[in-house]
Parts: structure tokens; C-alpha cells; sequence
């Protein structure tokens, strides 16, 4: 008797691959392979290519992540928007704030403004004038301190970003007043628990062109007892309002124009090359504990893009003509622009690397800066490591590293995708030279060899940014601090 073998039928094909796809065996090629890197910008399709298990239990620790956010503060840009802050205070309730501002910014027209705009509102307020440059633990517990006895109902920081960490961290801790100082802390070096709960209102005038801290849920400091900066992170940190006034840029004297320049310039190129953020693990199980920092995506893209080329572009200008009032603006709305692409992608490898270099000076005072402590500015400490840094992550993802070269300038029609991290090494070695007056490496600050050591221990505590950084091994352990170790070795000069 013949068999006769019938042909499935359409019916019975939909099943056997309906049955395929929910045994777990397809695999999604973002999520499942771990060398997988979006080459140019991430596909706008966020369902693109993804297949789900419905079966398989869930390892949650190795869950990639399948969602970002976007946060950021309201932003009012403008010249002369500043007198408007009395009408914002009343608008908001609050009969009564905190002026936080460093002892230079009291005496500048922007406090002037801000001041006077109060006082037209009958706004009470009291000023807290001793935020440190480059603030540290101990400075910040001071401040918070003094800000606890006064219980604003609002704060208002006028002043770089310095004056803008420390007035956040004055509103967390007047707001959660029995929280330990390492609670809110990034982890490992603190707690790093999740903000569960609404802050005062706050207002942010930033008079420098550099930190975006007025857009972002960030707050950096020294670490004093640990020789690194950390901070905290957390949404619910940012301000309410950023009031972006190109006025009050006007007195950045030029060293503090292309340091704060130098941090929008890392902003925008870290940002733009992080991981992308559905390779990030773990997936938060509850979406509180999902990070600010969450990897590039493509709104962050946007605006980290952009900032990039407005910063190329205007950047050298303004350090070189502070009345080139065009660059200025320009310059405060890329750093405004950059927050927002950090804020919600993140940094990695040369803010990483920078919290140990300013925690770990050896002496080093930055021309231009009228304190009377060592310091080594925030943006000086990012960027002297840019050109080792991107030169180790080009091969990560070449398109993109090549992306950043054309926006300074460099034909990348004939450049090849190995060469990729090499070219982009040498557009920034060749941009911040013609910058002047910028250390050529770290030793240049007066580190040397027998430093290293330090730095790569003061570099794997900072995991949160570290764990955005492309071609980085992510265990923390012996071959990460190898790899660390390589790159504060070529960071030494350029």
C-alpha cells in the first residue's frame, strides 16, 4: 500500500511557527548578542527585530533593557529672561526661598537681576554665598546644614554648575531631612537609593556655559575620604525650571569659557557614543529604579548631536573674543543641548576618568582661575583623556566615531572604518591645541607613571558611567583595570 505524504498545510505552518517563537529558541539580535552595537543612528522602530519568549523564566540580572525615558527640566532661553524669576518664584507658591551663589556670582549683574526681580514679588529670601568651586562632601554637608533651619519652600541657584549640584543636594536634604548623607550616593561608593518622593520647586540661572546642570537630575562632588568625585542621580533631583540667560555669560572669563566649554564638548561626544540603551543590564523590575543614565537612544541623539557641532563651531570663538556675544549664546544653549542628550543617555570613559584625576590632584592650578586651592576645572579634567578615550572606543562603533570627526571639520569620505577611533583621537588633539592654554596630557596636571595605580583604583568605583562605555570590559574586574590602565598610559600626552 503507497503512503502518500501530504503537504502541511498554511494553517498547520502558522502553528509550528507560532510553537518556534514562543520555545525561547529565536533570539533577538539587539538583546541577545552580546557584541552586538548599533552602527549608526539606533533604528526608530523600537519593536524592530525583537521577539519574545513567553516560556522562559527570567534571569533578571542579565535582562537587557527594552525601554528608555526622557527627562528634563523646563527651559526658558533668552537675553534678559533672568528679571523674570520674581514672577516664576510667585507663580510657583512660595513666599519664601533659598538664593543659593559662590561669593564671585553675588557680586555679578545676574544676581543683580535676580535680586531685584524678588523683591518687585515681595519674595522673602535668604542667600547662601559659600558654595565651593568644584564642591567636596564636606562643603556640601555645610551647605545643607545652614539650609535646614531656614525651611524654604523654594530654592534658587544662581552660578555654574557648582552652585546648581550644590543647591539640589541642599533641596534633597532639607526635604528628606533623617535620609544619611550616602543614601541617595551612587553605589558602590554609597547607597545609591532611588529618590521616592517630590523636592521644593527649583530654579536654576546658570552663568557659565558648561555643566547643562540646569536640564539634568545630577549632582557631582569630591568624595574627600575616597580621592574620587561621585554624585547623585536621580530624576527627581532636576530642577523645576532652568532660566538660560545669554546675559549672564558675559563675565566667564576666558579660561572658564573653554573649561566649561571643554564639559559640553565630552557631553555631546559621550553621549553620542554610549552603549545604546537596550544594551543595558539589568532591565529595572520596577521603572523607579531605571537609571537617569540609560545609554544613547535616539532622542538623546538629537540633542548630542547637535550640541557637538555647535560646540566646535562657537567654542573657540568664544574663548578667543569674550565679547563675541553670538558664540556666547550659542555656547549656553549647546551646553543646555548637551544636558539634555547626557541626562538621559549618560557619560562614560572621560568623566569616569576625570573624578579621580580632580580628586588625585598633585598640585595642579589651572591658569585663569582666581581661587586659592589647587584645582584642575571640571571640563579640564574631562577632556585631557578624550583623545586616549575615543581612540580606544572607535572600533565599537566606527560610523559613529566618523559622524563626530565630519563635525570637526575632517573629510571622512575616504576614511576607512578601522581608522575610525584614530581620526576622531586626532580632530580633538588638534581642537583643543588650538584652544590654548590646555594641559597636552596628564602630565601636564603633574601626574606621572607611579599615579596610575591610583587612577584606575579611583576609576572602578564610578560604575555607573562606566557601564555606558563601549569596548570597556564590564566585569570591574583584573581586565577592566588593565584596559584602564592602557588608557592612562596613552592619556599621559597627546
Amino acid at each position: 500500500m503507497a503512503i502518500i505524504r501530504m503537504a502541511p498545510s498554511r494553517a498547520t505552518k502558522a502553528l509550528n511557527l507560532l510553537r518556534a517563537v514562543n520555545s525561547g529558541t529565536s533570539t533577538c539580535p539587539c538583546h541577545s548578542n552580546p557584541s552586538h552595537h548599533h552602527n549608526a543612528l539606533p533604528n526608530l522602530n523600537p519593536f524592530a527585530g525583537h521577539r519574545r519568549s513567553l516560556a522562559t523564566p527570567v534571569d533578571h540580572s542579565q535582562q537587557k533593557e527594552y525601554a528608555f525615558e526622557m527627562a528634563a527640566s523646563s527651559i526658558r532661553f533668552g537675553p534678559g529672561c533672568t528679571k523674570e524669576v520674581g514672577m516664576d518664584v510667585k507663580n510657583l507658591g512660595a513666599k519664601k526661598v533659598v538664593v543659593v551663589t559662590d561669593e564671585t556670582v553675588r557680586k555679578l549683574d545676574a544676581m543683580k537681576q535676580t535680586i531685584e526681580g524678588l523683591e518687585r514679588e515681595g519674595v522673602q529670601y535668604e542667600i547662601y554665598d559659600k558654595v565651593r568651586v568644584e564642591p567636596k562632601d564636606y562643603s556640601i554637608k555645610e551647605a545643607i546644614a545652614w539650609a535646614k533651619p531656614h525651611q524654604p519652600e523654594a530654592f534658587l541657584a544662581v552660578g555654574g554648575g557648582s552652585v546648581i549640584d550644590t543647591a539640589k543636594l541642599m533641596n534633597l536634604y532639607t526635604s528628606f531631612p533623617e535620609a544619611d548623607f550616602l543614601d541617595f550616593v551612587n553605589a558602590p561608593l554609597g547607597k545609591g537609593l532611588p529618590i521616592q518622593g517630590k523636592l521644593k520647586p527649583l530654579i536654576a540661572i546658570p552663568t557659565t556655559a558648561g555643566t547643562g546642570s540646569e536640564t539634568t537630575g545630577t549632582a557631582i562632588f569630591d568624595l574627600v575620604d575616597k580621592k574620587a568625585k561621585t554624585g547623585i542621580a536621580h530624576r527627581n533631583l532636576k530642577p523645576t525650571l532652568g532660566i538660560c540667560d545669554p546675559l549672564n555669560t558675559r563675565t566667564m572669563p576666558s579660561a572658564v569659557h573653554a573649561s566649561s566649554g571643554l564639559d559640553v564638548l565630552c557631553h555631546a561626544l559621550e553621549s553620542w557614543t554610549a552603549i545604546p540603551y537596550y544594551e543595558r543590564v539589568p532591565r529595572p523590575t520596577n521603572p523607579i529604579n531605571r537609571p537617569a543614565y540609560q545609554g544613547a537612544n535616539p532622542i538623546s541623539d538629537i540633542f548630542s548631536l547637535q550640541a557637538l557641532r555647535s560646540t566646535v563651531k562657537y567654542l573657540p570663538r568664544a574663548v578667543r573674543d569674550p565679547d563675541d556675544f553670538e558664540a556666547q549664546s550659542n555656547m549656553l544653549l549647546a551646553a543646555t543641548l548637551a544636558g539634555v542628550g547626557f541626562g538621559n543617555a549618560g557619560v562614560h570613559l572621560c568623566h569616569g576618568m576625570s573624578y579621580p584625576i580632580s580628586g588625585q590632584n598633585p598640585g595642579y592650578q589651572h591658569p585663569g582661575y582666581s581661587v586659592e586651592y589647587p584645582i584642575i576645572p571640571h571640563g579640564v579634567s574631562v577632556a585631557v583623556t578624550a583623545p586616549a578615550v575615543f581612540a580606544f572606543t572607535g572600533p565599537s562603533n566606527p560610523e559613529r566615531h566618523l559622524q563626530a570627526a565630519e563635525a570637526f571639520g575632517v573629510d571622512i569620505s575616504n576614511v576607512k572604518a578601522a581608522s575610525a577611533g584614530e581620526v576622531l583621537s586626532e580632530a580633538l588633539a588638534d581642537f583643543l591645541s588650538k584652544l590654548g592654554d590646555q594641559p597636552r596630557g596628564l602630565k601636564d596636571l603633574g601626574f606621572r607613571n607611579e599615579h596610575i595605580d591610583g587612577l584606575v583604583e579611583g576609576t572602578i568605583p564610578q560604575a555607573r558611567v562606566l557601564m555606558l562605555a563601549p569596548s570597556l570590559d564590564s566585569s570591574g574586574g583584573e581586565e577592566q583595570r588593565e584596559q584602564l590602565r592602557g588608557l592612562f598610559e596613552s592619556a599621559m600626552t597627546y
